[in-house]
């Protein structure tokens, strides 16, 4: 006979679980049949099983959620999905992780299962509190990407926003701008992590970039344009003050953008930017976007990519690499060419002493494009900034190290 305390652990991991309602029915249903059946699933799975340190409770119910679904369990998969979604029970799940769950069942259990699971659950969580809410299948997105949103006035822009699980927090709007020849989706792992910590997170396109409408032929663009466009998607797609985020070019329209909109700006954060190029720096520009105009942005992209990312990320990664060179040689080239002359003739450092706003500047260490100099300048320049550093990381560090770019953010935007 197994140890008595095997019993007594079983039932405190089934009250936690299944809460003591249930597990009380259960006992007075015990009767000289079925006692060494429920003191077996008591040692066996409640004990045995569920106190083993391996997963966590959440990880547990899930578990058990997918398998008796997927067995058509759906006596055993209601009576957990009620101890799962109730609140106080050990390691209860939320109704999001619920949906996730049950969308992950559809393919991998067939959309049959997850239909009638989801059919069951719907009851289960009314019966529980929840409301559910009416929402048109045509009105949903995907969170991992977020819905398009574009500005009302033109230039049309175009901007992925996305917002965390229960609803925009009431904390500013970062805006995640990108570098020149990428779109809104170089941020798609930064947003993921700060979707995830509770932010709402709109990337935008820039002009001539993405979805965003494009330029004339042969037509430039100066950083003030593009700092009125930032000006108009702030005000037409977000809610007060933003956190400005921008890379390389972004880091210079935010540049831009601070000294002539500071009230539209909570906060200012540049990485791998600079506000001044040289002169050699500008006629290597020159001779780039002669060959971009004459023979494509092909031509570019192997140099391109080497500045964008570390030796080392380039051999372990090359999958990410050829995703960031494809959606490179994908930008309209006038819409390149376009901004290259904005980012051409960067020169704020000057102006920068007169900004009051919270500034954070990142660097890569393996940076050819913007070296660190360049960062240390601009930290110089604004009165308060800091620096940080991510060890390793070439230009385009927010799709090299998107957690670790995440985490520095995240860690300064706590002390402001």
């Amino acid at each position: 006979m197994t140890d008595f305390h095997d019993f007594e652990r079983g039932q405190r991991n089934r009250r936690q679980a299944m809460g003591d309602a249930f597990v009380d029915r259960a006992l007075l249903q015990s009767t000289t049949f079925n006692a060494d059946f429920q003191r077996f699933v008591t040692e066996y799975a409640w004990h045995g099983v569920w106190s083993r340190p391996g997963l966590d409770w959440s990880s547990r119910r899930l578990i058990v959620l997918a398998m008796t679904a997927a067995l058509g369990r759906w006596e055993e998969f209601d009576g957990h999905l009620r101890g799962a979604m109730t609140p106080g029970n050990a390691g209860a799940l939320s109704v999001d992780e619920l949906r996730e769950a049950l969308i992950q069942f559809a393919i991998y259990a067939g959309v049959p299962c997850a239909n009638t699971a989801f059919t069951r659950a719907a009851a289960i969580l009314r019966e529980l509190g929840h409301e559910l809410a009416p929402l048109p299948a045509q009105e949903s997105f995907h969170p991992g990407a977020g819905r398009s949103v574009f500005t009302s006035s033109r230039p049309k822009l175009h901007a992925s926003l996305r917002e965390p699980a229960g609803g925009a927090p009431q904390r500013p709007t970062i805006v995640l701008s990108h570098a020149l020849g990428q779109d809104h989706s170089m941020w798609d792992g930064v947003a993921a992590e700060l979707v995830a910590a509770g932010w709402r997170v709109l990337c935008p396109d820039t002009r001539g970039h993405g979805r965003s409408e494009g330029v004339d032929v042969g037509a430039s663009l100066t950083l003030a344009e593009l700092a009125e466009d930032a000006a108009r998607l702030i005000d037409q797609c977000c809610d007060g003050p933003v956190v400005w985020v921008g890379l390389s070019m972004g880091g210079m329209v935010g540049q831009e953008l601070a000294l002539r909109h500071p009230a539209k700006l909570r906060a200012l954060v540049l990485a791998n930017t600079t506000g001044c190029y040289a002169e050699a720096a500008r006629q290597a520009m020159d001779e780039r976007m002669a060959t971009a105009r004459s023979q494509g942005l092909g031509a570019l992209a192997d140099a391109t990519m080497d500045r964008f990312f570390s030796a080392g990320f380039r051999s372990r990664h090359p999958a990410e690499v050829a995703r960031a060179r494809r959606l490179f040689e994908a930008t309209d080239v006038d819409g390149y060419l376009a901004c290259a002359a904005a980012v051409r003739q960067v020169d704020t450092l000057a102006r920068l002493p007169r900004l009051s706003l919270p500034t954070l500047v990142i660097a890569g260490s393996e940076d050819a494009g913007t070296p660190l100099p360049m960062a240390e300048d601009l930290a110089g320049a604004i009165p308060g900034a800091r620096l940080v550093v991510l060890e390793g990381c070439a230009h385009l560090s927010a799709a090299e190290q998107p957690q670790a770019f995440a985490a520095a953010l995240l860690s300064w935007l706590a002390g402001i």
